[in-house]
């Protein structure tokens, strides 16, 4: 999730339509670079519901598995090394 870090959170009121959907303001759908048929994520957080871009939760969850890499290893790499030994024995 991207933050303004020591920035103020802007707040809008949105209201829900019959259907349940709200319609997130011109000027965050602008600033996320949000186009008309662009997919979000909604995050039930318990008490809390967050809106994510998707490259936003697809930022995080590389960075949340790359943590389990030590940094001198090459997932690539050793996956090219995989497929050619795979190969070497056909």
């Amino acid at each position: 999730m991207i933050t303004n870090e020591g920035a103020t959170p802007s707040v809008h009121r949105v209201k829900l339509d019959t259907s349940g959907r709200i319609v997130l303001p011109a000027d965050i759908r602008q600033r996320l670079g949000l186009l008309e048929g662009d997919s979000v994520l909604v995050v039930d957080d318990h008490d809390l519901i967050r809106i994510e871009t998707s490259k936003d939760a697809l930022r995080e969850a590389q960075e949340y598995f790359a943590s389990f890499v030590p940094p001198d290893v090459s997932l690539v790499d050793e996956l090219i090394a995989e497929r050619r030994e795979e190969a070497a024995r056909e």
